[in-house]
């Protein structure tokens, strides 16, 4: 749009409109303009126009983009929340709840404060604006209002042009970047180098103008050779009949930056021009590339075919650098107008040049696919790619602002409890309450993108409750809560410790009576690491340690302890006699001489019931089971310090037990094979609970482990997975 009176500028807007859209509503439009228009009466930019002028401006650089009505309109009213008395319910009642929504994002990305140049900052307001983008033509406003604003930034302070300057180079412009948007990406940094060296953005313009005259019939007689040789096809009837040509010195930042990379001056920068043909068709696009290599001299390596692999965006062209008549190296880049539309407009080419454009361009699933081009940078090879799709998928993040403007990470699902303890200790602390967005809310409450929260605090709170540990999200706030309880609540601690770890230790049928006892308390110590039994006590109870844990580590030295007592209590009673021998199974295994003993499966050879197995007393763990051809027992049994700790075993009848075991598979590596196996063991009811698949070079090695109820099972389904196709080899895991 050209600069003039407010009534002109929507004149031409309205015109830009009519060229891509003439079945917009321009009643609404209009109306649009006028609500504008009197909201911001009275009010003025730094160069003397009327305030309405930025808006129209704004619609302007959305309508170049070839937005719908729903954004032209929020375009319009972009700071009407913000700068005039109008509220979000009167724009909802005579404009619609779609433009509301718009207009009510762009003004929360507006007030956004950069208080911080930091990098883990700035990368976090590029990821909520992202994240926050519910509708992705709040974005594509937010752009179009800063790149009118960078245009007129000549008006602004030295102090406000370098803030701003440094903000877009360092948010808004890698955002359009990521949205396919290289036109207005270009524009946002070519203009915010102007403020951010001064001296070598007009250093570099000045070459530009002077490489320019110098090179003018360079500039004029390739691109007609261009264009001559791709109408006639060089005589072979290959042409691209009404291809267009045009060519262009590169953009002054791209120009900078390759100075800056290479510590290169002005003049040693060769490649500042580039050329672009246009065409119909893709073959066209590959008859176009075979003339220009037929006409000038194509440098190696430098082809790249982005039409076969486009970019993570969408983007698609075919790059290739030549060498002109006179030595003067240059880009083409060739692409269909649909190519060029996207390339130019990036995600706005899902609206610009579409027929019927309607209301329901603003249904969700219609911006599924712009979301997932959030998900990786134009310009990376496979590792930036990875790590970038890995940074840029947030579904499991949610940005919230402070009352200062500053972005805090935090994960999907977080409570203001887990915001307060991001921003310190003491604040968690002392909370007593939440705002977000100017209302209280519970200390439950989800929060979401976009969201301001204010913690509430007191010196008078009491501190932190138990109830928050299952309700926050963050490692970070568990881990400070229970830091606080381990500091505060030292007696309270004990006693939640005692009822935790009675409670476990019944699960394992055992007492806390054989825990506390003078003659095993100490060893129980010893072995978690506490000096009292009141500090053991007390670190389960603010979660130092689980249960749990606690209990898995002490449990056969408790068992012995108990087994001790009772041979002991049997001889005093009994004399010389000997007690029965007890017969009790453990885990599906009947351990000779030892009761209630843990009993663990070894993962060297994984036993099932029906394998010939053997005992092994480990220090502290149990007894250890093996199969009689493990390797491990046969390399131990010969040697005397071990010898004397394997014990005879056997398999107690029970059909309720599962067994994990473990197999190895090899087979000629083909399409389908990891569901062939899958369906294989479902069709047998067989549950696995780990699988891996590597390709070695034609050959896959999978290892899967599964469970099973008895050695018979086991041998069915190794024969089924036998009886697959291109499966070599199938054997229990070692």
């Amino acid at each position: 749009m050209m600069s003039g009176g407010s009534d002109e500028l929507y004149g031409y807007l309205e015109d830009s409109v009519r060229a891509y859209n003439p079945t917009a509503d321009f009643a609404r439009l209009r109306a649009a303009y006028d609500f504008a228009a009197r909201g911001h009466m009275g009010q003025f930019r730094r160069d003397g126009s009327p305030y309405v002028t930025h808006p129209l401006e704004t619609a302007g650089i959305a309508a170049d983009m070839g937005l719908d009505d729903d954004s032209l309109i929020a375009a319009l009213l972009h700071d009407c929340i913000e700068d005039t008395t109008a509220t979000r319910e009167d724009i909802e009642r005579l404009f619609g709840a779609a433009v509301a929504d718009i207009v009510e994002g762009v003004t929360k990305l507006t007030r956004v404060q950069y208080t911080s140049k930091e990098d883990e900052q700035m990368e976090n307001l590029r990821k909520m604006l992202m994240a926050m983008a519910r509708d992705i033509r709040v974005i594509l406003i937010k752009i179009a209002d800063r790149l009118h604003n960078m245009r007129t930034m000549e008006y602004q302070t030295p102090e406000k042009q370098r803030e701003k300057s440094m903000e877009t180079m360092e948010i808004y412009a890698p955002i359009a970047h990521r949205l396919g948007m290289q036109r207005i990406k270009w524009e946002l940094e070519d203009l915010s180098l102007r403020y951010l060296d001064k001296e070598a953005y007009y250093s570099i313009q000045a070459g530009l103008l002077a490489r320019e005259r110098e090179n003018a019939s360079f500039f004029v007689s390739t691109e007609e050779r261009i264009r001559e040789r791709l109408h006639d096809g060089g005589g072979n009837g290959s042409g691209t009949g009404n291809g267009e040509v045009y060519g262009r010195i590169k953009h002054i930042y791209s120009i900078y930056r390759k100075m800056e990379a290479q510590s290169k001056t002005f003049d040693e920068v060769l490649d500042l021009y580039a050329f672009r043909v246009v065409v119909d068709t893709i073959a066209e696009c590959y008859y176009a590339l075979g003339h220009i290599h037929e006409i000038f001299r194509p440098i190696p390596g430098r082809f790249k075919d982005y039409i076969t692999t486009p970019k993570p965006n969408g983007y698609q062209s075919l790059h290739t650098t030549v060498i002109g008549g006179e030595g003067i190296p240059f880009e083409v880049q060739i692409r269909t107008r649909e190519m060029h539309r996207v390339a130019e407009y990036g995600v706005a080419a899902h609206w610009k040049y579409k027929d019927g454009i309607t209301a329901k361009s603003s249904d969700e699933d219609k911006f599924a696919w712009i979301r997932r081009l959030l998900e990786s940078q134009q310009d990376s090879d496979a590792q930036e790619f990875y790590q970038s799709l890995h940074t840029d998928m947030f579904a499991d993040e949610v940005f919230v602002f402070t009352p200062k403007g500053d972005v805090i990470n935090l994960p999907a699902g977080a409570t203001p409890i887990d915001f307060a303890y991001s921003i310190h200790s003491a604040i968690g602390n002392r909370m007593t309450g939440a705002k977000v967005n100017g209302r209280i809310v519970p200390y439950s409450h989800s929060l979401q993108n976009g969201d301001i929260v204010e913690v509430l605090t007191s010196n008078a709170s009491k501190g932190p409750s138990r109830d928050w540990l299952g309700i926050i999200k963050s490692p970070e706030a568990r881990n400070k809560i229970r830091q606080w309880f381990k500091k505060e609540k030292r007696e309270e601690n004990i006693v939640h410790g005692r009822v935790a770890l009675d409670s476990e230790l019944r699960r394992a049928n055992l007492r806390l009576v054989d825990v506390l006892r003078e003659d095993t308390l100490p060893r129980v110590l010893e072995k978690l690491s506490f000096p009292t039994a009141d500090d053991l006590l007390a670190a389960i109870g603010y979660g130092g340690i689980s249960a749990q844990k606690a209990v898995n580590k002490i449990r056969d030295d408790i068992f012995v302890a108990a087994r001790n007592r009772r041979r002991d209590e049997t001889e005093l009673s009994f004399g010389d006699s000997k007690p029965a021998r007890h017969r009790n199974p453990v885990s599906g295994v009947v351990v000779e001489g030892l009761e209630n003993c843990l009993v663990k499966f070894a993962k060297c050879c994984a036993p099932v019931p029906g394998d010939a197995v053997v005992g092994f007393i480990t220090r502290g763990f149990g007894v250890s089971v093996h199969r009689g051809d493990c390797q491990n027992y046969m390399k131990s049994r010969g040697d005397p310090d071990e010898a004397g700790r394997w014990v005879n075993v056997e398999w107690a009848n029970s059909d309720s037990d599962i067994y994990y075991t473990a197999l190895s598979v090899t087979a000629n590596t083909r399409d389908g094979l990891v569901m062939d196996i899958s369906a294989a063991m479902g069709a047998m009811k067989i549950k696995m609970t780990s699988f891996s698949a590597r390709d070695t070079g034609g050959t896959t090695d999978v290892a899967m482990t599964i469970e099973v109820k008895n050695s018979e099972e086991l041998s069915a389904a190794m024969s089924r997975l036998r009886g697959i196709r291109g499966i070599r080899e199938v054997r229990r895991g070692e």
